[in-house]
């Protein structure tokens, strides 16, 4: 009886988590205009507008490069933090990987607050793509550390001694072992980190400069009714990508714990 009322509540979960995700599409192909039942008709006009309405590509392109940038950048950042807690020991270790792991339970608003006083009052910056960049690569990065922490955990630190026994320096050993080893892991990070930067708002929203991000952008739309039926459809497209980026991400993901022997305790899908 109580696995009986655990079943209940999961798909009660899944359903109110789930059910507006499923409405996207379903009113993206509607013929009507307006968001309500009953739907007119289906129809694939409003994916038509968006390849002839410029605004919506610069703001692809920017969230694109901002995107690529803040992945890159935070799976180079989570590598060195990954193979410094899992491979050495020093004073205050765990105090300071937990403060590299604080955004990940911060509030985004204060956040993107916090960085916008720090840029223009601080610094004296303007905003742009790159104050954009330095915001989702300080949310992204524990992602990455999480999801390559545990790649470097399950390595058996004997294969990279055993090269630089055999003559091989400590960079070799690193380039040549311990990275294709733990590649899985490193696509698997890129791909997460590059669709939370892709999705992610309220950060691009406090710090974006004259060019805005896609997500920035669709929240402007939302205040013409007009545009809705397209502003669905866009957001159709981006769930999509996401749901295919997280697919591959998570399949890296498994085949480095397969790849190292470890045991999977559980991924994003």
């Amino acid at each position: 009886m109580r696995g009986g009322w655990l079943r209940v509540y999961a798909i009660g979960y899944l359903v109110f988590l789930y059910l507006p995700v499923i409405l996207l599409p379903l009113f993206a192909f509607n013929e009507g205009t307006v968001i309500a039942f009953p739907l007119k008709g289906f129809t694939t006009q409003w994916f038509v507008e968006l390849a002839g309405i410029q605004a919506l590509h610069g703001a692809l392109l920017n969230s694109l490069f901002i995107a690529l940038i803040t992945a890159s950048l935070s799976v180079l950042l989570g590598i060195c933090a990954a193979r410094a807690s899992t491979r050495y020991r020093w004073p205050a270790k765990g105090p300071m990987m937990g403060v590299i792991m604080l955004p990940l339970v911060l509030p985004e608003i204060i956040v993107a607050v916090s960085l916008l006083v720090v840029i223009v009052q601080i610094f004296d910056l303007p905003l742009s793509a790159w104050s954009v960049i330095a915001g989702h690569t300080l949310i992204c990065t524990p992602f990455a550390i999480a999801i390559l922490t545990s790649s470097f955990q399950g390595l058996d630190l004997s294969l990279e001694e055993a090269a630089v026994d055999l003559g091989e320096s400590r960079w070799g050993a690193f380039s040549k072992i311990v990275l294709p080893l733990v590649s899985p892991g490193i696509v698997a990070s890129f791909l997460i980190c590059f669709t939370i930067s892709l999705d992610e708002f309220i950060i691009a929203f406090f710090l974006t400069g004259a060019e805005p991000t896609l997500p920035v952008y669709i929240w402007g739309q939302l205040r013409f009714p007009t545009k809705i039926p397209a502003v669905m459809a866009l957001g159709t497209l981006m769930l999509v990508a996401s749901l295919l980026i997280l697919s591959v991400a998570e399949y890296f993901r498994r085949r480095g714990v397969r790849r190292i022997g470890g045991k999977d305790s559980g991924g994003f899908l």
